[in-house]
């Protein structure tokens, strides 16, 4: 009798774990190489972060990124897994399941620039495959670059507009210099 408490007690407790699993959402993506494209008029600037050998292994390639002072440029990005054959785009991955992602660009001060988002989720909610970036005055440091996986959790969604919710595929810091 004794055996099969334990055996159920067990059961029980795999069963939650597994359910608990399903509520928090799928795993991350694998991204290797992230592409910005900064447009303005007829002159297009493209940076990009690739890791192709994942966590670990080799240092990451990431590009410097050097805007104009007091230009607004579209700006899109791609995420790609270039570990794979052929390589896959996850941006339309990322854009298919739009309610539940959020790119967020962050610079290091506010006189490097902002962003503006010019896409939305069904839920009327900022995606950032494309925005608006525009400069100011001459100025150099940082802008991260953020993808936020924000899946359901129990059937609701989380994604809420802001980053505080769901978890990073995607991190980076790329150098920014304004001039």
């Amino acid at each position: 009798m004794k055996k099969s408490s334990i055996l159920l007690l067990c059961f029980v407790l795999g069963f939650s774990a597994c359910k608990k699993e399903e509520e928090i959402g799928e795993e991350n993506e694998l991204i290797t190489t992230i592409k910005l494209n900064f447009k303005n008029g007829n002159e297009v600037k493209s940076f990009s972060y690739k890791d192709l050998d994942g966590d670990g292994g080799m240092a990451p390639v990431i590009d410097k990124i050097s805007l104009a002072v007091n230009t607004t440029y579209d700006l899109s990005i791609e995420f790609l897994d270039e570990s794979k054959s052929p390589v896959v785009n996850i941006t339309e991955e990322v854009s298919g399941e739009s309610d539940e992602h959020l790119v967020l660009f962050s610079p290091s001060s506010t006189s490097l620039g902002t962003y503006t988002y010019s896409d939305k989720d069904v839920n009327l909610l900022p995606v950032g495959l494309k925005g608006k970036y525009s400069t100011k005055s001459a100025a150099a440091g940082m802008l991260k670059v953020q993808l936020r996986h924000q899946p359901p959790i129990n059937g609701k969604n989380s994604k809420d507009g802001t980053s505080i919710p769901g978890s990073d595929d995607i991190n980076i810091d790329f150098a920014l210099e304004v001039k």
